[in-house]
């Protein structure tokens, strides 16, 4: 067990020194672990659900339809041509709407594409062009991102609080040291001059 664990479950003890700061102090510690424990991971796990809730109601909703490129990407050096990580480049594309009208956007598409170049686009249950259409792989880790953050951040807060309450409660111990100390001197002084 750390030293300053068992150093506050020793406040709870009973004892000529024990203050009640100093039980506060020692539950303070203990109200802080619980939370961490149960708080953190909840907070987790719910931005995780979040994220990826949001990305399966845009996978859903979305559907693909076929695109020709109508510019050509600017070039990108050390891009992949292949189409992988950091191979997805924006350029312009023209589609056939449900209502045979033809549509002109902006949206990703895999590197190496020129104008002319056929490509399938994304849209939302609207009909309306996805730029950045996300895949299930970058859902995953976008969702397990958040939900790291999210528990780290709470225990980030967790521990900023518990240590704020402790800095409250060292300043109200100091001050009480620093009355008895006075009302020591007073006693002690008395003593000397009534010899």
């Amino acid at each position: 067990m750390p030293l300053r664990t068992t150093a506050m479950l020793s406040h709870l003890r009973r004892g000529p020194l024990r203050r009640g700061c100093d039980v506060a102090e020692a539950w303070l510690v203990i109200a802080t672990a619980l939370l961490m424990a149960v708080a953190a991971p909840a907070a987790g796990v719910a931005a995780a659900n979040a994220v990826a809730g949001a990305a399966e109601r845009q996978g859903q909703d979305r559907h693909g339809v076929a695109a020709v490129v109508t510019e050509s990407p600017p070039v990108v050096i050390g891009a992949d041509p292949t189409g992988g990580v950091g191979g997805r480049l924006h350029a312009t594309v023209r589609w056939t709407a449900a209502d045979g009208t033809s549509r002109t956007g902006e949206t990703t598409v895999p590197a190496g594409l020129r104008a002319g170049d056929r490509t399938t686009a994304w849209l939302d249950g609207r009909g309306a062009l996805l730029r950045d259409p996300v895949t299930r792989g970058e859902a995953m880790v976008e969702s397990v991102a958040v939900g790291t953050v999210a528990a780290g951040g709470t225990c980030l807060l967790l521990l900023a609080a518990e240590r704020a309450g402790g800095a409250l409660l060292t300043r109200r111990r100091y001050a009480l040291w620093e009355r008895e100390w006075a009302e020591g001197d007073a006693q002690w002084g008395r003593r000397e001059t009534g010899l």
